[in-house]
């Protein structure tokens, strides 16, 4: 019945036969070979398909008895053509709707999440005293009692389902390993706060729901089903009556139902059992929870190392990938000296083996930090004479000029800044910066400014002249100044010119 789920045109039976579901959800029992190819698109086949491979698979399917094909003969053809293409009907045998329903209830179960719900157990404790009212009530109907009695088996359904769901997801979270610890704390956290909600007043609506049971069972359960067959309204079926059958799967039901709230044979109502089973998840759930926690406190141990290298080399895709795996993890390789070659190698034949040939000597760097000996030229040491003699005719020669400009800027005797007239840029800059110490000192009581040069040999002192400018020239440009009267003392005296050329102004004033 479900060899239509396997081999490579899979999907296509799979998508005629929903289309077939989906007409028969819409009353439609019979599809021609043009409504099949146009429902398959809503099924999910979206690839063309030539008539005759869509023929061969509505005949495999009449093969496998999922579907049967009639001739229309209510209908008007105006062509062979049209007669070949319209006159077949095909639709689903009652093997074609089991198959569907079980492919649909699978896929829904794997869809599907167990919940432990307990306005459940208040739906069928609030359907049970209703039934327990109605059964009073001399003039109720028939069929309400019908219905009243169809929504509690449908609500006890619901709750079988989805504790059996949710008591499998339970176990297998409580064997859940390799997941993120994050998520794994998280979701068996929320689980033990799930569970202890739905322990919380369970015994209560638990004895609401048994003492509900007994006050029907006062009316009478067999006027219950009674009743109940009468409002049902069964439609008749050749050869059979269906009656004793469906009243059999209403007592099954309510044996369910007491087996779950009141036993009748003075065994354990199933919820409480459903009772324990919640408390010791929640019990085994705080323990994991304990020990994870706990293994993230304390330090990592061989023991939990060589489990994590084992899941490594499980997950591990290559047999290249093991052998990478194992030398990461134990770095055992090869001898790091065998590649030392004897002193002579002629004398040893290369097709000796290693155990018989001579050993060779291992120098101790190689064995304590695994790096070899390399013997190189020594580096070659700087030759720094040429540099100091460099260096000391840059000096002599700094020297030099220090001592000429000096020799042209002392003067002995106070001149006016006029009297330098012009000079040598270098000589200028001496100048310029013996200038600039003296403006920077505080002049004294008679407005004089003294200043030194950094070694002290140099002396210059400042004094205001006339209200008349001073101009010097140099080959790069002019300085223009208040002509003051500068006395600039060196060692050995100043140049002649200077002082004679400021007597010359001086006297000519």
């Amino acid at each position: 019945m479900f060899r239509f789920t396997t081999g490579e045109r899979a999907e296509l039976y799979g998508a005629i036969l929903q289309a077939f579901g989906e007409a028969n959800e819409r009353l439609e029992t019979a599809l021609g070979l043009d409504e099949v190819r146009a429902r398959l698109r809503s099924a999910g086949w979206l690839d063309d398909i030539h008539d005759d491979d869509l023929q061969d698979a509505l005949r495999q399917l009449r093969t496998w008895e999922l579907l049967d094909v009639v001739q229309n003969h209510a209908e008007n053809y105006r062509t062979a053509e049209e007669y070949e293409r319209r006159n077949l009907q095909y639709s689903l045998t009652r093997r074609g709707e089991a198959a569907i329903a079980a492919v649909e209830q699978a896929l829904s179960v794997l869809a599907a999440t167990g919940a432990l719900q307990t306005a459940v157990l208040e739906a069928v404790a609030d359907r049970l005293n209703e039934l327990y009212v109605l059964l009073g009530e001399a003039g109720s109907s028939d069929r309400r009692v019908f219905s009243t009695l169809q929504e509690l088996e449908s609500h006890l359904e619901a709750l079988l389902a989805n504790t059996k769901t949710f008591n499998g997801e339970l176990q297998r979270l409580l064997r859940a390993e390799g997941a993120d610890l994050a998520t794994f704390r998280e979701v068996k956290a929320a689980t033990v706060a799930y569970l202890q909600e739905f322990l919380r007043n369970l015994d209560r609506r638990a004895q609401a729901v048994a003492s509900a049971v007994q006050r029907v069972e006062q009316r009478g359960v067999f006027l219950l089903h009674e009743r109940a067959l009468r409002g049902a309204e069964l439609p008749p079926v050749a050869g059979a009556d269906p009656a004793p059958a469906w009243l059999e799967r209403r007592r099954a039901r309510w044996d369910g139902l007491r087996a779950w709230f009141l036993p009748t044979d003075g065994s354990r109502p199933r919820v409480e059992q459903l009772h324990d089973v919640a408390r010791r998840a929640i019990v085994t759930l705080l323990q994991v929870l304990d020990r994870i926690t706990e293994s993230r406190r304390r330090s990592s141990s061989a023991a939990q190392d060589f489990r994590e290298l084992a899941r490594w080399f499980a997950a591990a895709p290559t047999e290249d990938d093991l052998h990478r795996l194992w030398s990461a993890a134990f770095g055992l390789g090869s001898a790091r000296h065998a590649h030392l070659a004897h002193p002579d190698p002629e004398l040893v034949p290369s097709s000796q083996r290693w155990a018989e040939a001579p050993p060779v000597e291992v120098s101790a760097l190689l064995r304590t930090s695994g790096r070899t000996e390399r013997f190189t030229r020594t580096g070659k040491v700087r030759d720094v004479g040429g540099i100091k003699a460099a260096r000391a005719e840059l000096a002599r020669k700094e020297r030099a000029e220090l001592e000429a400009a000096w020799d042209v800027l002392g003067t002995g005797d106070p001149v006016r800044l006029s009297a330098f007239g012009r000079l040598d840029h270098a000589v200028f800059e001496r100048l310029l910066d013996l200038l600039g110490r003296a403006l920077a000192a505080r002049p004294d009581g008679g407005g004089v400014r003294r200043a030194v040069t950094s070694d002290g040999r140099v002396e210059i002192v400042l004094r205001a002249g006339d209200a008349g400018r001073a101009v010097l020239r140099t080959s790069r440009g002019q300085l223009e100044a208040p002509d003051y009267l500068v006395e600039i003392s060196v060692p050995g005296g100043g140049r002649a010119g200077v002082r004679s050329g400021v007597r010359d102004g001086a006297e000519a004033e």
